[in-house]
């Protein structure tokens, strides 16, 4: 199997290219996004592997099928970013459900403990030797309400962690997992009764904007929101607000719902467009990574041996268990 893979950054090369050596298959390592203007680089390869940030359309999936392409693998468990209904019965659609929930849940509570005790900013202080502790006073989790939106694998991971912290946990998924050592409530009362919430739900026309003006209305003052699955899920616009009258206490986020062309890549030396994006980064209480709660080494291995596994089993036939159907 020939594979063109798309958005390559240097990480992905320590397994993939091994890995694909003992597979058997060719992988061109394309260091450009996949877009409509670079599909013609898979002219000739059963399958592309593309990221979560590559945007995929319906006029995209069609030039895919003209060219003899027969699957896009993805590199992550979301696939919001793939137009399904114009893939169905067209192509191929595999994804990696599940590479190292425990990453990401470590890194969303590593998120909420650097926003609550400000160990960012302090870090930075005491870097100029200036020991003064002003403007760090946090709060004690221990005992409080966390509200954990989806109760998936990495749900289920942040609800370990949170239980350590002696925490009472309230959750929320439309699908309970049964026998699961939790409390579920409504939206309404997590949002009522939650001194932080954790988002991990994947991003739908229902869970789209489901922090938004009016569900922060409902938040309790002074509450911590984390987001380490799809930036989509919070409306930025009314997180702002949220922020500026002090009703919420801290956000950390690790995606963001403009993210595409932005993550990922060096705008150090360059104006940022994005006033949204900008106006974040002044809060003292916010802390944005890039996308990053998934890069363990753990996790990077998880990924590739998964998705070299969804390309062995359509080559050969087998059942594609990790097939995204529309």
């Amino acid at each position: 199997m020939k594979i063109a893979f798309y958005s390559t950054k240097p990480y992905d090369r320590i397994w993939f290219e091994p890995m694909a050596k003992e597979y058997g298959y060719t992988i061109e390592f394309i260091d450009l996004p996949f877009a409509e203007n670079t599909i013609f680089l898979a002219r000739g390869y059963d399958a592309v592997c593309i990221f979560v940030n590559d945007e995929t359309n319906a006029k995209m999936i069609e030039q895919l099928v003209e060219i003899g392409v027969k699957a896009i693998l993805l590199r992550s468990a979301g696939f919001n970013h793939v137009d399904m209904k114009a893939a169905k019965d067209q192509i191929k659609v595999l994804r990696v459900p599940a590479y190292s929930p425990d990453s990401v849940a470590e890194f969303a509570m590593g998120l909420l403990l650097a926003c609550n005790r400000m160990i960012h900013k302090a870090y930075g202080r005491t870097r100029d030797f200036n020991m003064n502790i002003n403007g760090f006073l946090g709060t004690d989790f221990c005992h409080k309400n966390a509200g954990v939106i989806g109760t998936g694998k990495i749900g289920q991971a942040m609800i370990r962690i949170l239980k350590g912290f002696s925490m009472n946990v309230l959750a929320f998924d439309p699908y309970p997992v049964k026998g699961l050592d939790v409390e579920y409530v409504s939206l309404e009362e997590l949002f009522e009764h939650s001194s932080l919430i954790s988002l991990h739900c994947p991003l739908t026309d229902d869970t789209k904007h489901i922090i938004n003006a009016e569900s922060i209305a409902k938040m309790k003052k002074g509450v911590y929101i984390v987001n380490t699955s799809r930036g989509g899920l919070i409306d930025t616009d009314a997180l702002i607000d949220g922020l500026l009258s002090q009703k919420i206490g801290g956000v950390g986020l690790d995606v963001y719902e403009e993210e595409e062309g932005i993550f990922y890549e060096d705008w150090s030396n360059r104006i940022m467009q994005d006033d949204n994006l900008a106006r974040l980064t002044t809060f003292p209480n916010v802390i944005l990574t890039s996308h990053m709660g998934f890069f363990t080494t753990e996790a990077i291995q998880a990924i590739a041996k998964t998705t070299l596994d969804n390309a062995y089993a359509l080559e050969n036939g087998l059942e594609l268990v990790n097939e995204v159907k529309a």
